[in-house]
């Protein structure tokens, strides 16, 4: 690794700073510091801050042109280092390096396709006596609060449409993967104008600070659904505009009419990419009894031939959960099932001792709807697979959740699964495929699993207020 990915420090009004106090960043996979990260002062929260809102009026005059070539900018230093970025991704993250390269790509690619993205001005009228048209200007200076899972693209969501539409920005990471943000703020020091673009880190208490802070205009969170209620209660009190991105338990609906040769890897990688570690995981798969076998099968044959290990060891398919807290959480629910009597067709033994945070990929046989691991979002390398025979029962029971993130459908007859995916309460439905999600796609929840967009025309316009302008003739 090269030295400019060794030291880090945080990027406040196009400046490197440094923090009297720091956070140990703790590689998942052995449990070792790989480095240091600044935890961010009061005072420094401060100074990011008013560093966006000086930053603010020049940058929002900008020509939305040069805007475009500056976030475009971001991609290109992405991929300019992506090799680096990747190693370090892993550190941090635990993905194998695979993997943390697809996600660096694929936010280099985000970044060029949101500059692409139209600001529409809307002619309401325009008769003899008037012309009324509605512009979309920015709200001021945004926090984006960026957790661990996707620590690369997660951030970039938030930072490509808020700075198109002219907004400055004040960057949060998670304490447990802050490293990547805090590089890209220091390389794009050299291409932003000072202030436009700060990132900062720290502990437990920089989250509430920056949310309930009164020169903060915008709140674009993603997290858990317990921590977006927190933050859209902080946001009430100076009626910020919010836009939260939460928990999810996804179900997949399969039908007996599956083609299984040609989904079976697809319902493998959606339900256990990032080692279950996405909020657009397959969190429950309901099988029609008549394939139940056969696809438990599949399943279970994908899982013992996958290799969880250390990410930057050759040959591991997934990689630890992220961080302690989470890995108890895992273990936890393991151990539910356990003493519940549940079967796992494959599992369910999570080792003890050693170092990293590793649990082996696990299915559950067929358990009760009631049962925590159906019920609750395992966020973990947790499947439980649930027969069921008929159509509108299994809706019904697929939207019994309190989260409604996104959803899938499998059969051979389209039309057939358009119509059942139609009648799921989720913000997105897949059919023969999931987490397809692209930057001119609108992405929201429903119920638990959100407020607001993102993504898409829609989500772009969330960094925005409507302004009406009438003229008489």
């Amino acid at each position: 690794m090269t030295d400019l990915f060794s030291n880090f420090s945080m990027t406040i009004d196009g400046r490197s700073v440094a923090s009297a106090a720091t956070l140990d960043i703790i590689n998942p996979a052995n449990e070792e510091v790989v480095a240091k990260a600044p935890d961010c002062s009061r005072e420094q929260l401060d100074q990011a801050v008013a560093a966006a809102r000086k930053a603010f009026p020049a940058w929002r005059a900008t020509p939305l042109d040069e805007r475009r070539r500056l976030v475009a900018k971001i991609g290109e230093v992405l991929a300019q280092h992506a090799e680096d970025f990747a190693r370090l991704f892993t550190l941090e993250q635990g993905r194998p390096l695979r993997g943390a390269r697809l996600e660096v790509d694929f936010a280099a690619f985000w970044c060029g396709a949101v500059a692409k993205l139209e600001i529409p001005v809307e002619v309401n009228e325009d008769s003899e006596l008037r012309r009324s048209e509605t512009r979309h200007i920015p709200l001021g200076v945004v926090a984006g609060i960026v957790p661990w899972n996707f620590p690369v693209n997660l951030a970039v969501w938030k930072i490509a449409p808020a700075l198109l539409t002219g907004n400055t920005m004040v960057l949060k990471p998670s304490p447990f993967t802050p490293l990547t943000m805090l590089k890209l703020g220091e390389l794009m020091q050299d291409h932003l104008p000072a202030g436009v673009f700060n990132v900062v880190s720290g502990g437990d208490q920089l989250g509430p600070w920056l949310s309930s802070h009164p020169g903060i205009d915008k709140i674009s969170f993603t997290g858990s659904t317990p921590t977006g209620k927190r933050v859209m209660q902080t946001a009430a009190e100076n009626l910020k505009p919010v836009t939260l991105e939460l928990g999810g338990n996804d179900a997949a609906i399969v039908l007996p009419d599956v083609e299984l040769d040609k989904v079976a890897d697809k319902l493998f990688g959606a339900s256990f990419a990032n080692s279950g570690q996405l909020c657009v995981a397959i969190k429950r798969m309901y099988v029609h009894e008549d394939v139940y076998d056969k696809v438990a099968d599949a399943m279970v044959t994908r899982a013992r031939a996958s290799k969880v290990g250390d990410g930057l060891e050759q040959g591991s398919n997934f990689g630890p959960i992220q961080n302690r807290p989470q890995f108890e959480k895992v273990k936890d629910l393991i151990r539910d099932a356990r003493e519940n009597g549940l079967k796992f067709l494959v599992g369910g033994d999570v080792p003890a001792g050693g170092k990293g945070f590793f649990v082996p990929l696990a299915i559950v046989d067929n358990p009760p709807e009631d049962s925590r691991v159906v019920q609750e979002e395992a966020f973990g390398p947790v499947l439980p697979l649930i027969k069921f025979s008929d159509i509108d029962e299994v809706i019904e029971r697929a939207n019994a959740s309190e989260y409604g993130l996104g959803g899938s459908v499998w059969s051979a007859d389209t039309h057939k699964a358009i119509e059942i995916a139609s009648r799921l309460e989720t913000g997105t439905i897949w059919v023969n495929e999931t987490q397809y999600i692209m930057p001119w796609t609108p992405f929201a929840g429903h119920k638990l699993s959100g407020f607001g967009v993102e993504n898409g025309r829609e989500g772009l316009l969330e960094f925005t207020s409507p302004q009406t302008i009438t003229v008489a003739k």
